[in-house]
């Protein structure tokens, strides 16, 4: 079956967090939103037809989560990453960074560091902080037009008593795909300093040719067992307005304790339309996201030619994986407000600014890719034109 990527659905006035603030967030309604990382794509037509089924029953009672949901997560890490997860490993979590900020509160104690590498995805930033911890930065090295982990310093942070670190992989916003052997190393300082890792690997399906993702728990049983994998569907089907989540967890130790705290918060229901949905993504949408894969690293070729061709002045970080592409605008010479002023007043676009991503992103910007490529073209050609002038 062919896919339409190229279609491009009118999100407005659907109370779209993304097409519907502009004026709000960037004083002007006419900017072309290329920020907050979900899709401007049809989500896959299976998980549509699901959820018009489920809504079609009329009784939108408490929903239990079924043998069959676990299965389809199970098979799928397996067909996909060969990763033999085990159904008891399993928990569920509204989202994401709802089980990074427990973890940061269950596993660090309060006024201790947390790791992170920085430049990183903002919430990484306030789930330690706002938790009553300190960040510790393990700032990335940029080698080659791709970044690299600090290992001398990151041994440091572990060497001044950090317990509890925050992996991002595959990378945000640099779309850095983590190879195994990294990884492992990685994974071994964390054994050696006694250092618990809870990996965000919600890009983990949206790589590129020649870079597999690993999941970092899939490494040995005894760093699985130091591991709390956050995972989702959301960023691979489109979907994250159903703010659907899951852990998978080897250690019973940490899961019991993560479960606990669960249902302290009583965030333990299923939602009733999630498992449908899920279902319907990691059983029946598989094609769909092998045409979107192919789509993506068009348009990522596309962003790279189209920037190389008519401004030489930024340098574009080629993604290894992720939908977003970052790049280094500091030969612009503008400032954080410069760059604002020059996306949403100028240019009429909104990319990310990178500062929010960490000190490190300053002079950065995050466009998101995700979109038919004739709105990618209009984006770009914006903020081109208006740079130039």
């Amino acid at each position: 079956m062919t896919y339409d990527f190229n279609r491009l659905p009118d999100r407005r006035n659907t109370n779209s967090y993304k097409w519907d603030q502009s004026e709000k967030l960037f004083g002007n309604p006419n900017v072309l939103p290329l920020w907050v990382a979900d899709m401007d794509f049809d989500s896959p037509p299976a998980i549509k037809d699901a959820l018009i089924k489920r809504a079609a029953q009329g009784v939108y009672g408490y929903t239990i989560k079924p043998d069959s949901y676990v299965d389809a997560i199970v098979n799928w890490f397996t067909r996909r990453h060969g990763w033999a997860l085990k159904p008891e490993w399993l928990c569920d979590s509204p989202g994401i960074v709802t089980s990074l900020s427990l973890a940061v509160d269950l596993f660090s104690e309060p006024g201790s560091k947390v790791i992170l590498q920085s430049p990183v995805y903002y919430p990484f930033y306030e789930v330690i902080k706002m938790n009553g911890r300190e960040v510790a930065k393990n700032p990335l090295l940029l080698q080659n037009g791709r970044y690299e982990m600090d290992f001398d310093h990151l041994e440091s942070l572990m060497k001044d008593g950090a317990k509890l670190m925050l992996l991002c992989s595959p990378h945000n916003p640099g779309g850095r795909v983590w190879e195994k052997d990294v990884l492992q190393r990685l994974g071994e300082l964390c054994l050696k300093y006694g250092v618990i890792i809870v990996s965000d690997e919600i890009h983990c399906d949206l790589t590129y040719e020649g870079h597999p993702h690993t999941p970092i728990a899939s490494l040995s049983d005894d760093i699985a067992q130091i591991t709390l994998t956050c995972l989702a569907a959301t960023k691979t089907f489109n979907i994250p307005g159903l703010h659907s989540s899951f852990m998978a967890i080897p250690n019973p130790q940490l899961k019991r304790k993560f479960e606990q705290r669960i249902k302290t918060f009583s965030l333990h229901m299923m939602n009733y339309f999630v498992p449908y949905a899920i279902e319907a993504a990691y059983n029946e949408s598989e094609g769909w996201l092998d045409e979107l894969r192919v789509y993506l690293k068009g348009n990522v070729e596309y962003a790279l030619s189209y920037l190389e061709e008519h401004l030489p002045e930024v340098v574009p970080m080629r993604p290894e994986g992720t939908y977003l592409l970052w790049v280094d605008c500091r030969g612009l010479g503008r400032d954080i407000d410069g760059l604002k002023k020059l996306m949403y007043q100028e240019a009429e676009v909104a990319f990310n600014e990178g500062s929010v991503f960490g000190t490190e992103g300053e002079g950065y910007l995050r466009i998101n890719l995700a979109c038919p490529r004739s709105v990618l073209e209009e984006g770009l050609r914006r903020f081109c034109e208006a740079a130039k002038k």
